[in-house]
């Protein structure tokens, strides 16, 4: 298999390590020819423009570039009948986002959206848990993505950190998002939010939260499933053994006293999530797995990302 690396910046070189492990890396792309070469000469590759990318044997292009070049790049490549796997977001727009989507299926290519954490072997788990008769009925998820940076200009924090979150739960609640709220504070920059707390209530009763902040003290990446019995927490910050912990709770509804039982840790296998991705990439194409971010997922979570712009966009509008 043949995969091209388009972009060598922050994200784009874990990709190309990656792809490079599993013995597929092709070529590799980027407007700073100097990145390029330097990647180049490392991975013994070739280097190409972006043009020569996309109309060279490759098998499928692996897209890296700022956020607002995703739809373009992507739909040239889709056109050019290269199998994609684009980082998140999808685009920037619904619009783009549904041409992106009958590209795709119109040239029967595989469309990859780098929603990472549904690649987590931890995450994988605890679907798999929560979807259990035992966990009980879900009633409430919520999630936390703070760290001290890395600073954005071309996105906010909203945009950026919150699509993996999004995606996750949209995985757990299975259900229509009726309505989203959404606010957002701008610190660091007058036009960039750097924190933002985002409100979910799904059709099936479910409510999710979501804060995301690249201004905070403290890093944490925390998931946490809260059911009718019992309460289950992803902390990805933690040491592998300690990532993923269930525990039971009862409540006295006389004395309204909630007791909860020790957390058990849960002992998963341990693999890197971005190889994991890379790897489920490859399967697309050669037609092994089903594709579980796929355009219609990447879709779904840039709809709640506009409808949380829509809603912060009209705060204090009477």
């Amino acid at each position: 298999m043949k995969i091209g690396v388009i972009g060598c910046g922050y994200w784009g070189k874990n990709l190309i390590r990656n792809f490079h492990k599993i013995g597929s890396l092709f070529a590799i792309s980027d407007t700073d020819k100097n990145i390029a070469d330097k990647f180049s000469k490392e991975f013994k590759i070739p280097s190409m423009t972006f043009e020569e990318l996309i109309t060279s044997e490759c098998d499928g292009v692996a897209i890296a570039a700022p956020a607002f070049m995703h739809a373009e790049m992507t739909l040239k490549a889709l056109q050019n009948k290269k199998n994609v796997y684009v980082e998140k977001p999808l685009s920037l727009s619904l619009k783009d986002a549904d041409e992106v989507i009958k590209v795709a299926e119109d040239n029967g290519c595989v469309l990859m959206v780098g929603h990472l954490l549904q690649y987590h072997p931890v995450f994988v788990e605890l679907l798999k848990i929560v979807k259990s008769n035992e966990f009980g009925s879900i009633k409430y998820i919520y999630s936390n993505r703070l760290s001290m940076g890395r600073v954005r200009k071309e996105e906010d924090v909203l945009w950026s950190f919150a699509p993996h979150d999004i995606s996750m739960i949209l995985s757990i609640a299975q259900s229509k998002v009726n309505q989203v709220s959404c606010y957002k504070s701008n610190i660091l920059q007058s036009n960039i939010a750097d924190i933002s707390n985002i409100h979910m209530e799904f059709e099936n009763g479910i409510s999710g939260h979501i804060s995301v902040s690249w201004l905070n003290p403290f890093k944490e990446h925390k998931l946490v499933v809260i059911g009718d019995k019992k309460m289950i927490v992803f902390e990805d910050t933690e040491i592998w053994e300690k990532k993923l912990s269930i525990s039971e709770y009862n409540f006295d509804n006389s004395s309204l006293n909630v007791e909860k039982k020790d957390s058990q840790y849960i002992n998963i296998p341990q693999a890197e999530p971005l190889m994991e991705e890379c790897k489920h990439f490859i399967k697309l194409i050669n037609k092994e797995v089903q594709n579980i971010t796929d355009g219609i997922e990447g879709r779904k979570v840039l709809e709640i990302l506009t409808k949380a712009n829509e809603y912060n966009n009209n705060l204090g509008k009477l």
